[in-house]
């Protein structure tokens, strides 16, 4: 169990997909995402999501991250938030999303 303060330290917020490029280079595969966060600037983020989405379908979409994580390197990139997801049955993320249209950088709570 966790208590409502510790929940409130995840920084969890909306962001718009402004660039999506392959990344050849990790492990499993995935995309490098820039996302939009409005007053919290562009943040970088490696997605395993290539089962479920193309580059042109990401592109301009709206998502859920966590963006207080520290930066973590992957191969050669540095991750600087997590994009949420849901594990479908063949353990494939599928993304969390807001259903309407909302502004980069809305806190979820």
């Amino acid at each position: 169990m966790i208590t409502w303060q510790d929940f409130e330290k995840i920084n969890i917020r909306t962001g718009t997909i402004v660039e999506v490029t392959d990344f050849p280079k990790a492990k499993k595969p995935a995309y490098q995402l820039h996302i939009d966060f409005g007053p919290l600037g562009i943040k970088k983020s490696s997605a395993q999501i290539t089962a479920h989405y193309t580059k042109g379908q990401l592109l301009g979409t709206q998502v859920v991250a966590v963006v207080n994580f520290p930066p973590k390197q992957i191969a050669n990139f540095i991750s600087e938030c997590l994009v949420l997801g849901v594990y479908d049955e063949h353990n494939e993320v599928v993304l969390l999303q807001p259903n309407k249209p909302v502004q980069n950088g809305l806190l979820i709570g």
